[in-house]
């Protein structure tokens, strides 16, 4: 989910704390575990200041080591450790409980976009994304919104946010149902389908599509039930070819097929260099894709220049290629 949504879920994570009695009769607690569930509910995304580095580096990371199964064992103790120098008596258990809760529903929901995590690391590197819910999802956003307004009225919030929640998951099973009769409908139409990847737009009954069918790739959209194929691509696997093995080993390039589940290809030959040219095929937007990696190598198959990340027109590209270090 996006920041904001996370932090409102600490509030809300904070609230519901207030119906474990131990947090309800120590007003120092509940304090300590409203920080708790704030921080909780941030931590794994720490990993957002290697976009300051460049994008290879937060691509390869980001809802990586930091959503893992060590690391949600980790932050928890972490943040109560520097909580407890704040509040020195406080019940420990129930602040790094609390904390632990916060931390690990940050990790799942974020299964639920089309972006996902490496939750299940370091057993496996796979990305889990379920692609239900979008990244930001302005139901989900104006519930909680709701729900903290509802705090200023003097309502109790344990009972607010746990009725809330309620809601919440009846609308995760609606966003489930969808994404099953959308599967379905894909099906119906096209043959010998291998996979399907939703994604979810702003628009409560829109989706985009990434289909993977024997021999070709799909791009479509769902919407109001009904499917449109919007491109269709030849399925072809990268080349056993010299200059694709070397635009493998560039950083820009390794960290988008380490992401990105389905995309297409182009390799161009010019006077001087190759150019090397990956699209995915998930994000598209106006007709045009703008998640890419591009790699071009000289006629020693160096790279010269390289980048991987989102991009809406030919111009820019061409701009932070020519600004990307040698």
């Amino acid at each position: 989910m996006d920041t904001g949504t996370h932090i409102l879920m600490g509030v809300a994570l904070g609230s519901i704390a207030t119906l474990d009695p131990a947090v309800a009769h120590d007003p120092f607690l509940s304090h300590a575990v409203l920080i708790g569930t704030l921080a909780g509910s941030q931590a794994p995304d720490i990993d957002t200041v290697l976009k300051l580095r460049n994008n290879a580096k937060y691509i390869r990371n980001h809802r990586g080591i930091t959503h893992s199964i060590p690391a949600v064992s980790l932050w928890p103790l972490l943040i109560t450790a520097i909580i407890a120098f704040l509040y020195p008596a406080v019940n420990l258990f129930h602040l790094w409980l609390w904390t632990f809760i916060a931390v690990v529903f940050h990790v799942f929901v974020d299964i639920f976009n089309a972006y996902g995590t490496q939750a299940l690391r370091p057993f496996t590197k796979k990305w889990i994304a379920l692609g239900v819910i979008n990244t930001f999802d302005p139901i989900i956003f104006a519930l909680h919104l709701i729900g903290v307004g509802l705090l200023f009225l003097d309502v109790h919030p344990g009972y607010t946010f746990l009725a809330i929640y309620g809601v919440i998951a009846v609308y995760y099973m609606i966003r489930f149902r969808q994404q099953a009769a959308i599967k379905k409908a894909v099906r119906a139409e096209i043959n010998d389908v291998e996979q399907i990847i939703t994604v979810p737009t702003f628009r409560f009954r829109e989706w985009h599509l990434a289909i993977t069918a024997k021999d070709y790739f799909y791009v479509g959209r769902a919407k109001n039930g009904r499917i449109y194929i919007l491109d269709q691509f030849e399925k072809c696997p990268l080349p056993d070819d010299p200059v694709i093995e070397a635009a493998k080993r560039d950083e820009n390039v390794a960290a988008f097929l380490s992401f990105s589940p389905v995309y297409r290809w182009e390799l161009h030959e010019y006077d001087d260099y190759y150019e090397v040219r990956l699209t995915d095929l998930r994000y598209r937007s106006k007709g045009h894709y703008p998640f890419v990696a591009v790699a071009q190598l000289d006629r020693n198959l160096n790279v010269i220049s390289s980048y991987t990340g989102w991009v809406f027109s030919e111009g820019k590209l061409r701009k932070k290629l020519d600004l990307a270090p040698n």
